[in-house]
């Protein structure tokens, strides 16, 4: 399980895929005082590894663009155990291969898409913080944030142009 310690028994989890190898400095801006961080895949390079780890705790799963020896020891989907909440990480949701609710998650997180989304179905909620790497004409910048304590969840997405929305 992750440990997080704040006063108030709360912390928020950062997400961001699809980096591709692109840092942008508003997304790690929009990531300060994460108590995690979770790359949905496609990360594109170890220094987006670090840049990531420097700021909090960092889970990430490789995408289908994620090859080569510093990719190796990246797993492609992962379970993060946080409060009472169970989160499932992989990068293509149309990949799982499992049933979320009869597994007993909270939370499926995924990238791929580069479309930002955030949709409950039976109870999970399914969230995609779009990409925060290179631009697609289509699409925003965006990374996603959720707030978690023992009572709620409350993801966002955060375009990186400073506005917020909640898609719902």
């Amino acid at each position: 399980m992750f440990d997080f310690e704040t006063n108030s028994g709360a912390c928020m989890i950062g997400v961001i895929s699809d980096t591709h190898g692109v840092m942008r400095p508003e997304a790690l801006d929009n990531l300060q005082g994460s108590s995690l961080i979770i790359h949905a895949g496609d990360i594109g390079g170890p220094e987006i590894i670090d840049q990531l780890s420097a700021i909090a705790p960092l889970r990430a799963v490789a995408g289908n663009m994620d090859w080569g020896e510093w990719s190796q020891h990246l797993p492609p989907e992962d379970v993060i155990e946080i409060a009472d909440y169970s989160i499932y990480v992989l990068h293509d949701l149309y990949r799982i291969n499992l049933d979320p609710v009869a597994a007993g998650f909270n939370v499926v997180v995924s990238g791929h898409t580069h479309h930002p989304a955030i949709a409950y179905k039976e109870n999970v909620l399914y969230l995609n913080p779009g990409s925060a790497g290179p631009g697609r004409p289509s699409h925003p910048i965006t990374v996603a944030r959720i707030s978690i304590n023992a009572k709620q969840l409350r993801p966002e997405i955060v375009e990186l142009d400073g506005r917020f929305r909640n898609i719902l």
